[in-house]
């Protein structure tokens, strides 16, 4: 799935606001497939776990799929990734 520099600039200005579950989804869409760049698949892992939380289904698939392609310590720095964004929030 391709985003345009809009919806990545969207998605990335939402998670400074109220994400929803489906943006960040689709931050760890853009982080899995290199959009954003390059790709990085603790930065994908942690967006998907995030938005796994939220409630969102598709997440949960992407997130098994991007951890097939990391290593354990990779998945351990993703889930304290997303430990320290969540302990940001109000």
């Amino acid at each position: 799935m391709a985003f345009t520099d809009v919806e990545t600039r969207q998605v990335h200005d939402a998670i400074n606001t109220d994400p929803t579950g489906e943006d960040l989804c689709k931050l760890g869409l853009i982080y899995s497939t290199g959009q954003g760049g390059v790709i990085d698949f603790v930065e994908a892992h942690k967006w998907f776990n995030l938005a796994a939380l939220m409630g969102s289904e598709p997440a949960k698939h992407y997130r098994r799929e991007v951890s097939s392609e990391m290593g354990s310590e990779e998945i351990a720095a993703a889930q304290r990734a997303a430990r320290e964004w969540l302990s940001t929030r109000h």
